[in-house]
């Protein structure tokens, strides 16, 4: 047979075919968006009523229709996963099983849905074991996912063969949107909204629905934050604050970690949420082969069943674990962040939304599912008394029927008797006709009566609910505290105060606090109410817990809304509010300070100025061990970054010692740990930029060092309310009039200003007090004393001073800072007052 030849350029045709023009673009972006829009709703994002995208809330109805209660056995996870397939979910098994394991994980879920038994898989990332091997049930917590789904509270739809019927969204009787979050990736959009803790949630949730109109930070009280399986901390609340106000927002979350500085080590307890352990321990020792971390010299994994997570870092003895920890934060998934993105399904359409609509949304539905299943309940009892009104007409009339059902040549033919006899219903003659003659004589008339006085007064309750949202609302509340206090936890993540957060001033009281730092680093905030002003030659009280080798360093005083500018040893200068150095109690040791800012290897802050505002308009004075002296304008400093700024370019060997605020005419005194002093005008140093050197202040002999340095103010009414003050290491001070001192050139070798021996040791340092001025003054034992400079008497330059807070055996006073006035100084009689060699005020000066 001859093969027909066909033309390759030649169109196919078919009969009746009809041929459209279309534009492609436009087909592939209207095909596109279909399949978006069946992404969105049908795949990726989760509803807001039921927190449940339609993959999870088909594998939750199949087990509930399965009868896979916590109360019934456990049955293989294959035959879920095929009951979803075949009846609600023709996708995938691998997703429909994937999905199973993570509603089974209790560190993917706060609250885990199901019920796995077998290998669900690890936060190693270890998988779960294959579905033919493990088992599945519903956990006691689902049961309320799935509460009164029997009584009509939600519609319907039918699934995708028309064989039978889904529900549409889950009744939820708590709200599993905020209690389990949600992770889903759709086209063009997104959703992640973090787990919460349930008991926070019923709490604010109860409390929105009593007050409408309350506040995001008022909410905020009983939903402070996401609370992860995991636990580990949230750093910072803005974040939280953010994402609850407009959907959007980034919270940092950090791992549980101790460093404990007496084995050389840091313990990792928690770790941040949907972090990998494994790939995380890996990433630690990259950073560290690479260099990038240096200082660990081993990363174990102890973690187990027992003891959870544990993972110990060690490192060498002359590294700093606060430091190696920090960079661990900063360079590994030990600290990650967690992007809230809270997107839902509102009424079909995806959504934003931010707490209180996913609260007003999730109370509404439960609104409509109590009247709904209340209408139900309303139904069913009103049926119920109708058949039992039937009953009580029959029992009256016993005889008569059971002689018209047995005449009836059949039940229709009875029915119809009874009907037109006693004008019953269809559904009472009905229910008449098919109860056995001898059950139906056999009824009580006191039981029937009884039955219908209880139903009478249900469909009244019933009524009553419907007609009042008050009793609907009670409802809820009572059901939702009924869930709360069985199901409810302690919240596992701590929320903590960021350091860097920008923080509501107007929220945090203005008080004076006194800011102590150790030579270890620790510093910590108090009020300063908290140390009670004694008289001169007190023995103080224990300020700061200090380890057995550290000593405080120093003691400065401020307003809780002042800028600090903390100095460094190495010329650097950071930045913090003074309300966000932690709060400590009295004996507390405090807050490591690489907590709070990041320095760098081998860097100490040596001194801390207080400044009401950075557009201050003065100068930062600055002057080093080696008499190096600076002034840099205080707009310099105006723009801080978190990782500090340059304030001085140092000499090999030298440091900072001393920084303050100076303006225009003011004089500067620099004083010497051998008892030497040299006072000049601050005109005669030139205002250089940060990353300037200095000049010469003080010319030093020897092995000398700077100890100290004040500002003069111009102001001739200051300077009538001021004293010069020096305090020696071994506790001996005195207090001097300014005129004492001479304004001289700058780089002179000074005058002598107070007058040592072996018992008053090496002056500490020199500062500059008014009448009603308090000092604070501290040991290198912890111990610290408030006195008043009033109670310390005035000397000339030549003079030793007296005994201003007796100094321990072996001890050394190492620090002091001038305080306003405190309380009223009380009576202490252990206080004494000794003078050394004041007799002779000398005048006379060293070579200049």
């Amino acid at each position: 047979m001859a093969k027909k030849n066909i033309n390759q350029n030649e169109d196919i045709s078919f009969e009746n075919q009809t041929i459209v023009d279309v534009d492609m673009g436009d087909r592939f972006k209207t095909a596109f968006m279909e399949y978006s829009m069946s992404v969105l709703v049908d795949r990726a994002l989760p509803d807001v009523r039921d927190g449940m995208k339609p993959g999870q809330r088909r594998i939750m109805y199949a087990m509930y229709e399965d009868g896979l209660v916590h109360s019934n056995p456990f049955r293989k996870s294959a035959t879920t996963v095929g009951n979803v397939l075949g009846r609600y979910h023709p996708h995938g098994d691998a997703a429909v099983y994937g999905t199973m394991v993570r509603l089974a994980q209790d560190f993917s879920l706060r609250y885990p849905l199901i019920e796995g038994h077998g290998n669900f898989g690890s936060i190693d990332g270890d998988g779960a074991a294959a579905y033919r091997y493990t088992e599945a049930r519903m956990s006691r917590i689902a049961d309320e996912l799935m509460r009164d789904l029997d009584k009509d509270v939600v519609d319907f739809m039918p699934n995708f063969d028309n064989s039978r019927k889904e529900p549409t969204v889950l009744p939820s009787r708590f709200p599993n949107l905020l209690v389990n979050g949600t992770i889903g990736i759709a086209v063009g959009m997104a959703s992640n909204i973090p787990p919460h803790n349930l008991t926070e949630v019923i709490d604010g949730t109860l409390y929105y629905m009593d007050n409408p109109d309350a506040t995001l930070p008022e909410l905020m009280k009983f939903i402070k934050g996401p609370d992860f399986p995991t636990s580990a901390m949230i750093y910072g609340t803005a974040g939280i604050y953010e994402a609850y106000a407009t959907g959007r927002g980034r919270v940092t979350m950090r791992s549980r970690a101790e460093v404990d500085e007496e084995h050389h080590r840091i313990i990792v307890s928690e770790i941040p949420y949907q972090v990998n352990k494994s790939t995380m321990i890996e990433a630690m020792a990259d950073k560290v082969k690479s260099k990038v971390i240096e200082g660990i010299t081993d990363i174990r994994d102890e973690s187990d069943m027992k003891k959870g997570i544990r993972i110990v870092i060690e490192y060498r003895r002359d590294a700093n674990g606060h430091v190696i920890l920090n960079q661990l934060y900063k360079y590994t998934q030990l600290q990650d962040t967690c992007a809230m993105n809270m997107v839902a399904l509102v009424k079909g359409e995806p959504k934003q939304i931010g707490l209180k609509e996913i609260l007003r949304n999730y109370i509404e539905f439960q609104e409509e599912v109590i009247v709904r299943r209340t209408r139900f309940e309303l139904d069913k009892a009103e049926k119920e008394a109708h058949i039992f009104e039937g009953y009580k007409i029959a029992i009256d009339n016993i005889d008569e029927v059971i002689k018209l059902i047995r005449a009836s040549a059949d039940i229709p033919s009875a029915k119809a008797a009874l009907m037109e006899r006693f004008g019953l219903s269809d559904a009472q003659a009905q229910a008449i006709v098919s109860m056995p003659l001898g059950r139906l004589s056999g009824m009580e008339r006191e039981k029937i009566e009884a039955r219908l006085r209880e139903l009478y007064a249900k469909i009244e309750e019933l009524k009553g609910i419907l007609a009042d949202e008050n009793k609907v609302k009670a409802i809820i509340r009572d059901e939702m505290t009924r869930i709360r206090d069985k199901f409810g936890d302690e919240r596992k993540t701590e929320i903590v105060e960021a350091q860097d957060e920008i923080m509501l001033e107007d929220l945090i009281e203005k008080h004076t606090c006194v800011l102590t730092m150790t030579d270890a680093g620790y510093i910590k905030r108090q009020h300063a109410s908290d140390y009670t002003a004694q008289r001169r030659g007190g023995k103080g009280i224990i300020g700061m817990g200090t380890k057995e080798e550290d000593y405080i360093t120093r003691v400065v005083v401020a307003n809780s809304h002042e800028h600090l500018m903390f100095f460094t040893n190495l010329g650097r200068v950071y930045c913090k509010k003074a309300y966000q150095i932690p709060e400590s109690s009295r004996t507390a040791k405090g807050t490591n300070i690489v907590n709070i800012l990041e320095l760098m290897e081998g860097e100490k802050i040596s001194a801390i100025v207080p400044v009401p505002s950075l557009t201050f308009d003065g100068h930062i004075v600055m002057v080093t061990r080696c008499g190096v002296i600076k002034k840099t304008a205080m707009t310099e400093f105006e723009y801080q970054r978190r990782g500090g700024k340059i304030a001085i370019t140092l000499d090999e060997g030298d440091e900072l010692m001393f920084c303050d605020l100076a303006k225009i005419g003011d004089d500067i005194i620099i004083a010497t740990k051998d008892g030497v002093a040299a006072r000049f005008d601050l005109s005669k140093v030139s205002s250089t930029g940060r990353t300037s050197r200095g000049v010469r202040g003080i010319r030093l002999k020897g092995d000398n060092a700077v100890c100290g340095a004040a500002i003069i103010r111009s102001d001739e009414e200051w300077q009538k309310t001021h004293r010069i003050v020096t305090i020696t290491t071994r506790g001996f001070g005195k207090r001097m009039d300014i005129d004492l001192f001479d304004a001289k050139g700058r780089g002179i070798q000074g005058v002598i200003c107070h007058k040592l021996s072996d018992k008053t040791g090496e002056l500490c340092g020199m500062d500059m007090v008014a009448e009603d001025d308090d000092l604070m003054l501290m040991t290198d034992e912890g111990i610290i004393i408030r006195t008043p400079a009033a109670g310390i008497p005035e000397y000339g330059r030549g003079a030793s001073g007296v005994i201003v807070m007796r100094i321990a055996e072996g001890a050394s006073l190492v620090n002091f800072a001038i305080s306003p006035a405190g309380e009223d100084v009380p009576e202490n009689e252990s206080a004494e007052s000794e003078t050394v060699e004041n007799a002779a005020d000398t005048e006379e000066d060293s070579n200049e």
